[in-house]
């Protein structure tokens, strides 16, 4: 019974010590993205805006979000850096899903909205 307690300690202590490390393993590996950024990256930001680097500075990040629209930006808002080949293959799966859409006569919208 003596060593029920500090077992009991051991076993909540143990886990939250491994979660702490693992967060600030993360936290580390997210800032040296924010300062590795460079010109002409492709990023996303914690608000979901995806943009271009334009322009760098000590905190600030310049956005391209459009053609001649530039958004200044905090480098902590930038949430990650975006590969090339995520671009290509979001691209290839937008246009096949724009395929595969195929407009319904009335007949069949009506056959389909009756058929309770």
């Amino acid at each position: 019974m003596d060593f029920l307690f500090p077992l009991l300690i051991l076993a909540l202590l143990v886990p939250m010590f491994f979660g702490i490390r693992k967060q600030k393993r993360e936290a580390e590996k997210v800032a040296s993205m924010q300062e590795s950024l460079k010109v002409g990256d492709q990023v996303v930001t914690t608000s979901g805006l995806y943009g271009t680097v334009v322009d760098l500075d000590d905190t600030t990040v310049d956005l391209e979000i459009a053609e001649e629209v530039v958004t200044t930006w905090l480098r902590q808002a930038i949430r990650e850096v975006r590969a090339d080949e995520s671009v290509v293959e979001e691209t290839a799966a937008t246009d096949t899903a724009a395929e595969a859409v195929v407009e319904e006569s009335a007949e069949q919208t009506e056959t389909r909205l009756t058929k309770d």
